[in-house]
């Protein structure tokens, strides 16, 4: 009886009194009972321990070493457009002006930002830092994504008229293409980048049907920066047929002064990790939740 006492007063929230009725006994044995309940660990109650964005933050950044981060509290809905206000804050602080350079990765989180709006930041460059994808969904459209961005900010927008993997011939084509050339270049010079975090293809599977068998194959990745796997330790894990990428490389990441990666989803957090590791981003928009995720991640190693 015990049991099915603590069941209705806190699982379906059944008032003492009602509960006394219904079994034909006294609301003091109902209060005895429940006491009991608590007494034997049969009922656990725990107060949680509210942390602001603001904390949560400063603790992402002290444990992760990043340069900088941005944490919203969750939203019922729209988490990853809900993003795109921090970002904006963080591309304003970086102190970006005319004729700076902005690489723009692919992946839902990106085109939700985009969609949501970035703030004016006059006279910017926006540079795809891959070439496209013969992929219909939205989240690949990357050279749509750098020309909504572009507007957005009241900049300039370069694409990027490559594929993002070809044959070594083809690839060597396109690379010789003054057009192709003079946007590739601009990696080289990116002031700051915004990507996405992607999961493993065995558990993103719209994301694995996009991907060669070459990468499917790869073991042990806990996610990838425009298609860069890498591991939780931050180990770039190579795959055969990545010398045929067109994409701008983990070296020219690591040589970017700001890269904020954009992501949500404590599915996520082992992804995160190895990305920031890989230092291929030093920078995070997220939320508390995928935040928490990624403290308690750490805190398990």
């Amino acid at each position: 009886m015990l049991h099915m006492v603590a069941k209705l007063h806190y699982e379906t929230e059944m008032s003492q009194v009602d509960i006394a009725r219904r079994l034909g006994v006294s609301t003091a044995t109902i209060s005895r009972m429940l006491h009991r309940a608590r007494a034997e660990g049969i009922v656990r109650i725990e107060v949680i321990g509210l942390i602001s964005p603001e904390e949560i933050t400063a603790e992402l950044v002290k444990r992760l070493g990043l340069k900088t981060a941005a944490v919203i509290d969750t939203p019922n809905s729209g988490v990853l457009g809900a993003l795109a206000t921090p970002l904006g804050s963080l591309l304003k602080e970086a102190g970006l002006r005319a004729n700076s350079v902005l690489g723009i990765g692919w992946g839902r989180a990106i085109r939700e930002v985009i969609l949501a709006g970035l703030p004016r930041i006059p006279g910017i460059v926006t540079v795809p830092m891959t070439g496209g994808m013969q992929q219909p969904a939205p989240h690949f459209q990357i050279n749509e994504f750098v020309r909504q961005a572009a507007e957005q900010l009241g900049g300039t927008p370069h694409f990027l008229h490559a594929p993002y993997l070809s044959s070594p011939e083809l690839r060597d084509a396109f690379l010789n293409d003054p057009t192709v050339t003079e946007t590739v270049a601009m990696w080289d010079r990116m002031d700051v980048a915004i990507v996405g975090i992607g999961l493993p293809h065995a558990i993103n599977p719209p994301e694995a049907s996009a991907a060669t068998p070459n990468e499917q194959a790869l073991h042990q990745v806990a996610g990838d920066v425009i298609r860069h796997y890498f591991d939780g330790t931050g180990e770039i894990l190579h795959w055969d047929g990545e010398d045929r990428m067109i994409a701008a490389s983990p070296v020219q990441l690591a040589a970017t002064p700001l890269v904020i990666g954009v992501a949500a989803g404590a599915e996520k957090a082992l992804g995160i990790v190895g990305a920031v590791r890989s230092k291929m981003i030093n920078a995070l928009v997220t939320d508390t939740k995928t935040a928490q995720a990624i403290l308690d991640s750490l805190s398990s190693v």
